[in-house]
């Protein structure tokens, strides 16, 4: 049974959601799922754009067939090469013979990577900058290299002004009936979960991603189809707004973010009294997280969150406890950059955490330390209460000053 959406008279909605899916690229919680997008264009010529994955082929080969209602497809317009959009390219093929392949040099490079079927007579290459009419509408293709593959680029539908996104502008969570981000409370349900997917997923190509938002600018785009989650046709500066500050890795909120691991208890107290410490110095955005609990992409998203962080870690076998040191690893493998951080350690008989988080932390890109590395023995001790005081102060001063 289909389950099409008309996005206009002759652009059709054709993509599904899986809710089965628990980790989103094998790495990524996804509570709530995910959708994969794809649109047909119904115009003298008969265009897809982008397939989906292997996991909701039936649904998605049940909606272009019911909406191609018998036609044959002409084109195949593929915006991103990675399998989650890709993966029913040969069922494509098979069904649709004479269809033929929009794709820039990589893209086609890629399909020889992944298929073994002949791409080479059915390519249709295109570069920066090409247009391709079938009809009524005409495509034009921008490049947005390592957005965030090689291959990426984005299409847009000058005759509507839809932009066909690829991963940009994309979000975690399967779409349920509503598929427009103004039928939703984007803001308060979903915003959580587009900057945990663009931070993980894309997040080190900010430079990149800059680059792709400045071709966007010049465009008169009406609405914006993502491959993943709801589409934009309202309030599209609001969303922009965020990538950019997201893709320029400045704080988005003034606040103060403590991350901690603690083993038996020790370590969470004492941020537990710094959280108080700065709270009665008048910060007002504090909000904590235990490493060992909770995943690291949303360590790694609320990192990118907040201006003001604390890491608080105790030794582990002379090392940074192992929870801590994979987060600091993935916010250097992320481009993290641009925060003030303050560092806590404890040890019962080996420290050592502290230098080594402190070193990690100043190797990123405009990272400062503000306040001197608290060092706790075992557990939190009285006189120890000015050291507190103090870094909570520094705290204070970085998130209202």
């Amino acid at each position: 049974m289909h389950n099409t959406r008309n996005i206009s008279e002759d652009v059709i909605y054709v993509g599904a959601s899986d809710r089965r899916l628990a980790l989103f690229e094998n790495i990524y919680p996804i509570e709530r799922g995910v959708s994969y997008n794809s649109y047909v264009v119904l115009d003298e010529k008969a265009v897809l754009l982008d397939t989906a994955d292997h996991s909701v082929s039936r649904e998605f080969l049940e909606n272009v067939e019911y909406a191609l209602s018998g036609r044959p497809l002409d084109y195949l317009i593929v915006n991103h090469m990675e399998p989650d959009h890709c993966s029913v390219i040969a069922e494509i093929v098979l069904r649709y013979p004479d269809v033929r392949i929009v794709g820039n040099q990589k893209t086609i490079q890629m399909i020889r990577q992944f298929y073994t079927f002949d791409i080479d007579s059915r390519a249709h290459i295109v570069k920066d900058g090409d247009t391709l009419t079938t009809g009524r509408h005409t495509f034009a293709f921008a490049f947005a290299p390592m957005v965030h593959w090689p291959e990426v680029m984005v299409t847009f539908d000058t005759t509507n002004g839809f932009l066909f996104s690829a991963d940009a502008f994309g979000t975690f969570g399967a779409l349920a009936g509503n598929i427009y981000a103004d039928e939703l409370d984007f803001e308060g349900e979903w915003l959580d979960d587009a900057r945990r997917y663009y931070i993980n997923i894309v997040g080190k190509y900010g430079v990149q991603v800059m680059n792709t938002l400045k071709k966007a600018a010049e465009l008169p785009i009406r609405m914006i189809l993502p491959l993943h989650g709801p589409i934009w046709r309202e309030n599209l500066s609001w969303f922009i707004s965020k990538y950019q500050t997201w893709a320029s890795y400045v704080p988005e909120e003034k606040g103060l973010l403590i991350i901690y691991s603690s083993i038996y208890g020790d370590t969470a107290n004492a941020v537990d009294v710094l959280a108080a410490k700065a709270a009665e110095k008048g910060v007002r955005n504090i909000h904590m997280y235990d490493a060992s609990k909770t995943d690291a992409s949303v360590l790694v998203s609320e990192c990118f969150r907040y201006s003001t962080i604390v890491f608080a870690s105790p030794t582990y076998n002379a090392e940074i406890f192992p929870k801590m040191e994979m987060l600091l690893i993935e916010l250097k493998a992320h481009a993290f950059q641009n925060r003030d951080a303050a560092v806590i350690e404890n040890g019962t008989w080996a420290l050592s955490a502290g230098k080594k988080m402190s070193e990690m932390l100043s190797s990123m890109k405009n990272v400062s330390i503000i306040s001197p590395v608290i060092s706790i023995k075992s557990s939190l001790k009285e006189e120890q209460l000015p050291e507190i005081e103090a870094m909570a102060e520094a705290l204070a001063g970085s998130v209202n000053g």
